[in-house]
């Protein structure tokens, strides 16, 4: 839960899901000018989205040859309750632990 919350923590990540989720599959360069960030840094938040589980990828090869690493975003739900909260506790570590 932490490692989801931490991803979603970036205002670039979440319009990053919001264009996925509204627009549906997208490859990097498109997304890139439809968000207007540079590519390198969309890719940045594009591995730390995936990483969480929150983008899956797929390469791809165009008509021309070209190589298209398509993104969407994957379905997901998250309920922040208390209980929840109570649920994710005994995972945590303080910092005198780690």
């Amino acid at each position: 839960m932490l490692a989801i919350l931490a991803a979603l923590a970036n205002p670039h990540r979440l319009r990053i899901i919001a264009a996925l989720a509204s627009g549906g599959r997208n490859y990097v360069s498109q997304l890139a000018r439809e968000l207007a960030i540079s590519r390198p840094l969309l890719h940045l938040h594009l591995q730390r989205l995936e990483a969480v589980g929150l983008v899956t990828s797929k390469l791809e090869l165009s008509q021309d040859g070209k190589a298209l690493n398509y993104f969407e975003v994957c379905r997901f739900e998250l309920e922040l309750t208390p209980a929840a909260i109570a649920k994710a506790t005994p995972s945590l570590t303080s910092k005198s632990e780690s």
